[in-house]
């Protein structure tokens, strides 16, 4: 075992290169941006902010910033959610809990739920981690709409060349 000092070899980076098929990470050091551009629109009210949308695995994972109260959306997983409160405050109708700030909240695959943000709350963000689709369904599981990953890719092309930031500045989350 090595030990802490310099020029061990514990202090020393990997000395092989890295697979050339590998993208590079992606490092977003003020992930809340001030730049309003960034958060792209997704209904009135509610926008999200892109950091990684992974087509080759399916998943994405953003900021969601909520200026409204009331519910959301009502919308079905087929594969598991993670999310994190940022800010404000948010539950689902068919549950008793409330995600908080500091909260983090897995949703299980199959769980249809319906996203309500309380009266009193003025900007929610929540950090999303979401893989496969959010199927968007009424109150009776009727479809109406999705959402994936590729439709998510779509969205932020168009709104970033609405905004003069060009298409292809998705592509920094792209992977």
């Amino acid at each position: 075992m090595s030990n802490d000092k310099p020029g061990s070899d514990k202090l020393m980076p990997y000395q092989f290169p890295f697979p050339a098929e590998a993208r590079a990470e992606i490092v977003i050091e003020s992930a809340i941006p001030t730049d309003e551009r960034l958060w792209v629109p997704q209904a009135e009210n509610v926008w999200f902010r892109p950091l990684c949308l992974n087509a080759s695995q399916g998943y994405w994972t953003n900021l969601l910033r909520v200026r409204k109260a009331g519910v959301l959306s009502r919308h079905r997983h087929p594969a598991p959610v993670h999310g994190f409160v940022l800010k404000g405050r948010w539950r689902y109708l068919e549950h008793d809990w409330i995600a908080g700030e500091g909260s983090y909240v897995f949703e299980p695959p199959g769980e249809t739920h319906t996203l309500y943000v309380p009266e009193d709350v003025e900007e929610m963000i929540t950090f999303f981690n979401v893989t496969g689709v959010m199927y968007y369904v009424d109150p009776y599981g009727n479809g109406q709409g999705y959402e994936d990953v590729f439709t998510k890719i779509d969205m932020c092309r168009k709104h970033f060349e609405t905004v003069g930031l060009g298409a292809d500045y998705v592509d920094q989350f792209v992977r």
